[in-house]
């Protein structure tokens, strides 16, 4: 208790309250404004939503005008306990939870099933591939980038993980913009995704066992998350099946208090995973995937949920871990040649590892290619694994602001590139 008094003191609830709210009111401007923009040049709203965080962070508000930046974010000076932040990173993760509830609840989950296998090979091999690539490049990197007294090993692995990772809210939001979230190529990719995200989370865990001498910590993870994705298909899919058929049988609509219990039960997967020790969106995911996608009570409940989520949580979500990005630090020739290796490796490694395998699973040329701009996809999702390796001290702030970098180079080349091999005919 000795550590609330200050806490108190230094920052009332007023002003968390006020910073807050205007924080995330300049996110929600800023990301609308940019988001216009970016549809006008061809690029998903999602993409602005992405650089409404690095504007109004230190990256360009905060070289602009610092004291605007750090009214609005609240310096560290200022929020000493970091107030602010939690506040929005609660806000964020609430967000992307539900979204991740209403990705799987529009996908069909027999549509993921009779895809299995062409799902499972895409996924392995996305990120195998860019995996090893990722290692190779990290025996380079290790002596100038990574943290003090970290290993060689731990280091690229992490780096491997680092660049095999793909955002899937982000390839969501994309998908979704396209109307391509209940075709064939929009499925798949959605499915590779969550396998791949799932499998790297997995990795994640094993690595920071890794970083802290604790392996016996990971068979736990895997365990746990093998026990829960079995109860949400063996016991929690059939029980909803039957309950909302009851509640449907002869036109019938759902009680009152059904979407508010369904609200609860979002809350509870995405804590259980986060308990497990997989991210909190893998549960509020599998929980809409198992829900029978064509009832009308999914279908009522979505659109209770879209809009809120979409326009007002989500863009706190992709803002927050953006707010926190430190572009600045990549300076001088070697950095953008180190950088330059990065980008092209993971890019080869993602675009080319889903390609191959798409075409061995039979997938046509440009579905294959199709496949792998979106697999290539890597968001803010990158930016939470590199958050947590900055945290650990596996790599220098220098090395973090590259792979923010090639985060952001891979997303915005998404759309484009997507346009190119695969165009919209709506």
């Amino acid at each position: 208790m000795t550590g609330l008094a200050p806490l108190l003191a230094d920052a009332g609830p007023g002003d968390l309250t006020q910073h807050v709210l205007a924080t995330l009111a300049a996110v929600l401007l800023v990301g609308l404004l940019l988001g216009r923009l970016l549809r006008w040049l061809g690029q998903p709203p999602v993409i602005g939503e992405i650089l409404a965080g690095l504007v109004l962070g230190p990256s360009v508000l905060g070289a602009v005008c610092p004291a605007a930046m750090d009214w609005l974010m609240s310096s560290p000076d200022r929020d000493p306990y970091g107030q602010v932040q939690a506040a929005l990173g609660g806000i964020s993760q609430l967000g992307i939870a539900f979204y991740m509830f209403l990705v799987g609840l529009e996908l069909s989950f027999e549509q993921v099933r009779r895809q299995l296998r062409p799902t499972l090979a895409i996924a392995l091999s996305s990120m195998v591939v860019p995996m090893v690539l990722g290692i190779g490049l990290a025996v380079f990197m290790h002596a100038r980038f990574a943290g003090p007294n970290v290993p060689p090993v731990t280091f690229a692995l992490f780096v491997g993980l680092a660049l095999a990772i793909t955002a899937f809210p982000v390839l969501a939001r994309i998908v979704t913009d396209r109307g391509m979230e209940r075709s064939e190529l929009g499925v798949l990719a959605l499915g590779c995704a969550a396998v791949g995200d799932l499998i790297a989370w997995c990795l994640l865990a094993f690595v920071v066992g890794v970083a802290e001498a604790k392996l016996q910590g990971t068979l736990p993870v895997m365990l746990g998350a093998g026990a829960f994705v079995t109860f949400m298909m063996l016991v929690v899919r059939p029980l909803l099946a039957w309950l909302i058929s009851q509640w449907e049988a002869g036109g019938g609509e759902a009680p009152a208090w059904a979407p508010a219990a369904f609200f609860i039960l979002v809350l509870l997967a995405a804590l259980a995973t986060h308990i497990v020790g997989i991210h909190a969106v893998f549960g509020a995911f599998l929980l809409g995937l198992v829900m029978p996608h064509d009832s009308r009570f999914a279908h009522t409940l979505a659109a209770r949920v879209r809009e809120p989520v979409t326009l007002l949580l989500m863009p706190a979500f992709f803002a927050f871990t953006g707010m926190r990005t430190e572009l600045r630090l990549v300076a001088g020739w070697e950095s953008w040649l180190f950088c330059l290796a990065i980008v092209s490796v993971a890019m080869a490694g993602k675009v080319g590892g889903t390609y191959l395998a798409a075409r061995r699973m039979k997938q046509g040329h440009s579905d294959a290619v199709a496949l792998g701009v979106l697999m290539n996809c890597r968001g803010l999702m990158e930016l939470i694994v590199l958050n947590i390796g900055l945290d650990l001290g596996l790599i220098t702030p220098s090395l973090y602001a590259m792979m923010v970098i090639m985060a952001l180079v891979t997303t915005l080349s998404t759309a484009p590139l997507l346009r190119w091999c695969k165009p919209d005919r709506r």
